[in-house]
């Protein structure tokens, strides 16, 4: 009975987190009337009517485009530096590592509005706003700590023996780090790769704080500007924005267990 009950609530959680999801994909299937008739039609047309207009009315591609540039730069970047970051911190005799590391959870508190002012005035003294560089920065900036935190944290856990039989070999730090260590961390490094590529994918305050002009916008903030003519174009907000999840519930999807080893190594092995 508990049992049933369990699987009951667990069920009903599940269908309640999903239900904004399926409610503008399902709206993203109807047709003009649908979307205004009233009581609400559940069941769509599966008319792909918005998503046509979406690409060509409101060239969603575009922002697609941005999105997946930006956001796989910021991953690339923010992964190689968290590797020898995490490696320094979890490996090499250093003073303050944990002070380092506290650091670095201090700096990923504070929150987006309180350090907007100076960001902009650095990217504008650079002449970056409104470019891939200047949304990409701030991005390497804010999701580093987290980065670092589950890369370093995954490598203290790799035991030591392997990197004194590398170093009996004659490998060095470098030469040990790609060899060993590396392939080793793989599970770890993919899932701070995951993680950093959602929030740069998802993130919209900085993305609408610099990029004004629409050669450079990112995905939220496309479709945050999408307008209709007296009214808000609803079905390609809709398609727009299944566009722009679905993607990232596909790589959940079909990378979650990586991810629950990556997040959970640590507290397993500890």
């Amino acid at each position: 009975m508990r049992k049933i009950f369990f699987y009951v609530i667990v069920v009903i959680i599940v269908f309640l987190s999903l239900l904004p999801f399926l409610w503008f994909v399902d709206t993203s299937l109807k047709s003009t009337v649908e979307v205004t008739s009233i009581p609400p039609v559940l069941v769509p047309s599966g008319s792909l009517h918005f998503y046509q207009s979406g690409i060509e009315q409101y060239e969603l591609l575009h922002y697609v485009k941005n999105s997946i540039i930006v956001a796989g730069m910021t991953t690339l970047v923010t992964i190689i530096i968290s590797i020898f970051a995490g490696y320094a911190l979890a490996r090499l005799r250093m003073r303050f590592k944990g002070l380092m590391l506290g650091g670095l959870l201090i700096v990923s508190m504070f929150p987006q509005i309180s350090i907007a002012g100076p960001v902009w005035r650095i990217l504008d003294a650079f002449g970056w706003l409104n470019s891939y560089q200047g949304l990409i920065l701030p991005y390497v900036t804010l999701t580093l700590p987290l980065g670092v935190w589950i890369v370093a944290s995954f490598f203290k856990e790799l035991p030591r023996e392997l990197e004194d039989a590398a170093r009996i070999d004659g490998c060095g730090h470098l030469q040990t780090l790609f060899k060993i260590i590396f392939p080793l961390a793989a599970p770890g490094i993919f899932t701070a790769a995951i993680l950093v590529f959602i929030y740069a994918w998802n993130e919209f305050f900085f993305a609408l704080l610099i990029m004004t002009q629409k050669q450079f916008q990112t995905l939220p903030v496309g479709i945050a500007l999408f307008q209709g003519q007296y009214t808000l174009p609803w079905g390609e907000i809709a398609a727009a924005s299944t566009i722009a999840t679905v993607p990232l519930v596909l790589l959940v999807f079909l990378f979650q267990k990586r991810i629950v080893r990556g997040l959970s190594a640590g507290a397993i092995k500890g």
